[in-house]
């Protein structure tokens, strides 16, 4: 592990159980720049009003907001600059509110050695209750050769 924790980490420093994660609260100003930013405007997320009526009782974050935290580990921690998104399922399990301190983590359990692809177990969890579960494929750069 680099002493930092942070990338940009080769294919060949990947290693099976490697984990990074970073925790962001939420706030309101989070939630409507991404309503503005996507375009998603469902008042469940922006309108407290409508929202008090809803099943969740309160507003909540886009659940592809928090999904955005998974992808800040990839992009600046592990693997880092550099590496690419193939795929990423995502399954979504409890509301992010106002407030919360969402802990975005992945992990490490795969190596696919010909492809320099690295398939990672993700998840955000609030307090200890997971919010957000899933998986990611990634292409992830060679070391270059020094020659």
């Amino acid at each position: 592990m680099k002493p930092d924790g942070d990338g940009p980490y080769y294919f060949e420093d990947l290693q099976l159980g490697m984990e990074a994660s970073l925790t962001k609260t939420v706030s309101i100003a989070d939630i409507m720049a991404f309503a503005e930013i996507s375009g998603d405007k469902n008042p469940v997320h922006i309108d407290a009003k409508y929202a008090a009526g809803s099943f969740f009782k309160e507003r909540i974050a886009h659940g592809i907001l928090t999904a955005g935290f998974i992808s800040a580990v990839f992009g600046m921690k592990m693997p880092g600059p550099g590496a690419i998104y193939i795929s990423q399922t995502l399954n979504f399990k409890g509301p992010v509110k106002i407030g919360a301190d969402v802990t975005a983590k992945v992990r490490v359990v795969e190596l696919v050695e010909g492809k320099k692809r690295a398939r990672f177990e993700c998840t955000c969890k609030v307090d200890d209750k997971v919010v957000l579960e899933g998986e990611a494929v990634l292409m992830v750069p060679a070391r270059p050769d020094k020659g």
